[in-house]
């Protein structure tokens, strides 16, 4: 999140009435404790009526191999390659605006809420996760993506855990779109609701339980105080929804930490992060790493973490694994590792940093150094293939930040041999020593060729293009600017850009052919906040968050 230098040392869901038959199925389980291997689970379903009739959109459900997704959650796609299907409109005006969290949480006048992608269908409708308050929770709202009118809501009694982590950063609500346009939001006790049609005004909504419904129903608040969705929900093509879980007390079903996969008939099958990494100490999930999806779908990538290798709470070390998508069975593993020192990399919780899967198959995962302020607080981007059995050149910044992908020819100038390219923040943080001069930067990156690293003794991805954040931050030494406030940026293939956000309140489009910010607009007044993504819909509107708002973007 934005600052992170600057550290500082009843529900309102929609009731589920009528349920549906009893729990059917039965869980397999390969041991106890920690090192329990997979669970498969028939979910009941608990089913919500339509609080009125339907109101049908215009080119609702396409036909004919046509997406009806256009986003669908944290960096568009299972991929997390934040690629747009359409250019974006010109940044001439603010066309509406809609808040994502009603009740903001400031320390010392900075934002501490890492907010949640909003989700776009083909038809354009605009899901936004929206916070209302600690006490009161979370909401789904949709809005059409012209006008800015609200069409629907749904509430849900997720909680956001506590992050140890200062300052303490809330965690977003995790919500995706399937490929049918059916939303799944997580509830409480590890639950996902799931609402069908997000372009109806009304629609069934049931809820799905990982574990069994019949467990959650006969121990609600146990389940409700020990197990909490802590990572971003990814949708694969099938319908199936993913997602990390964290366990934190005893329960019935001797339930550990771990991920979970419910696909879109509703049987639900889940590992315990012990087995998929292989080892009884990585015994949690990443809070908000978003699981990642390989190209052909076959493979999930997600990061659990182990034993801790700082001095303060949410320092931990980690493994990034590679499990069967449908039966969550592991495949590959590897000890992610500072790329100078060989040590164990720390995953800080409260990043959104998640894996990005390439087009050939390789898997990319932003991290900090062994040492806290090591590399600058830069951190690294650690590069594999997709068996994880061989590290490629890292990248040099990797803090809360997951890489976007452009072809090749969307950089006019590039002449290497990859045939992708990547963007990534590239901010280098004023006044962390040795090196760390407020020159913040984006950057496209060449994941086939090296350079040597301007700040540390290993080569890292030759840095294609860069461009300088452009106003300078009040009060610090000349040369020091404001940071780009991404986690991931939208590319615009067909206009050959990037679009960014920044901490000054403007947004950006950063020309990638004439390597220039060539448009810009202001959303509002400078704010330290967490990082946040860019989007673009399928009439090329373009949005961002900023300052706890969403803006709607355009011509």
């Amino acid at each position: 999140m934005s600052g992170w230098l600057r550290r500082i040392r009843e529900s309102g869901a929609e009731s589920a009435g009528n349920p549906a038959r009893p729990t059917l199925g039965w869980m397999a389980r390969a041991g106890t404790g920690a090192t329990a291997a997979v669970g498969v689970v028939l979910v009941s379903c608990l089913f919500t009526p339509a609080s009125s009739a339907p109101y049908a959109m215009a080119g609702d459900s396409p036909t004919g191999g046509t997406p009806a997704v256009e986003w669908a959650g944290f960096a568009g796609n299972a991929q997390h390659t934040a690629v747009a299907s359409e250019p974006a409109q010109p940044l001439k005006r603010i066309r509406w605006r809609a808040k994502v969290d009603l009740a903001p949480n400031l320390v010392h006048g900075q934002l501490t809420a890492n907010y949640a992608s909003p989700m776009i269908t083909a038809a354009n409708t605009v899901l936004v996760p929206t916070r209302v308050s600690a006490k009161a929770g979370y909401r789904v709202v949709a809005y059409s993506g012209t006008s800015g009118a609200r069409r629907w809501s749904l509430a849900t009694d997720y909680r956001s855990p506590l992050v140890t982590s200062p300052p303490a950063p809330t965690i977003s609500l995790p919500a995706v779109l399937t490929p049918s346009t059916t939303l799944a939001v997580a509830g409480a006790g590890g639950t996902v609701l799931v609402r069908k049609h997000a372009n109806l005004k009304a629609g069934a909504v049931r809820r799905l339980v990982f574990y069994g419904a019949a467990q959650w129903k006969a121990h609600r608040s146990t389940y409700d105080k020990a197990v909490q969705i802590t990572t971003p929900l990814t949708a694969g093509p099938d319908g199936s929804v993913y997602f990390g879980f964290t366990v934190k007390g005893a329960t019935p079903a001797h339930l550990s930490s771990g991920i979970a996969r419910i696909d879109a008939h509703g049987h639900a099958t889940w590992i315990t992060a012990a087995a998929a990494a292989g080892n009884p100490a990585f015994a949690a999930v990443a809070i908000e790493c978003a699981p990642a999806l390989s190209p052909t779908g076959k493979t999930l990538y997600i990061t659990v973490t182990g034993p801790p290798i700082g001095p303060l709470p949410g320092e931990l070390s980690g493994i990034l694994v590679g499990l069967n998508a449908t039966t969550l069975k592991p495949r590959f593993h590897v000890v992610l590792k500072d790329p100078v020192t060989g040590l164990p990399a720390m995953i800080l919780t409260g990043s959104t940093a998640s894996p990005t899967v390439g087009p050939d198959g390789d898997v990319y995962y932003g991290v900090l150094g062994n040492q806290y302020l090591s590399h600058d607080g830069r951190g690294w981007l650690l590069h594999y293939n997709a068996t994880l059995t061989r590290t490629k050149i890292p990248g040099s910044f990797g803090w809360d930040n997951t890489v976007s992908v452009l072809p090749a020819r969307a950089v006019p100038g590039y002449h290497g041999t990859s045939p992708y390219l990547l963007v990534s923040k590239y901010n280098n943080y004023y006044g962390v020593r040795p090196y760390g001069n407020g020159h913040n930067e984006v950057a496209v990156l060449d994941p086939r060729s090296s350079q040597k690293d301007p700040y540390a003794n290993v080569r890292t991805m030759t840095a294609v293009q860069t461009i300088l954040s452009p106003v300078h931050y009040p009060g610090e030494l000349a040369g020091a600017r404001y940071e780009w406030c991404i986690n991931s940026a939208v590319a615009d293939t067909a206009d050959d850009s990037v679009i960014t956000n920044n901490a000054d309140g403007i947004l950006y489009r950063w020309d990638l052919a004439s390597n220039t910010l060539a448009e810009k607009i202001r959303l509002n007044a400078p704010r330290p906040e967490p990082y946040t993504p860019t989007i673009i819909g399928p009439d090329g509107t373009v949005f961002a968050i900023n300052n706890a708002t969403l803006y709607a973007i355009g011509r």
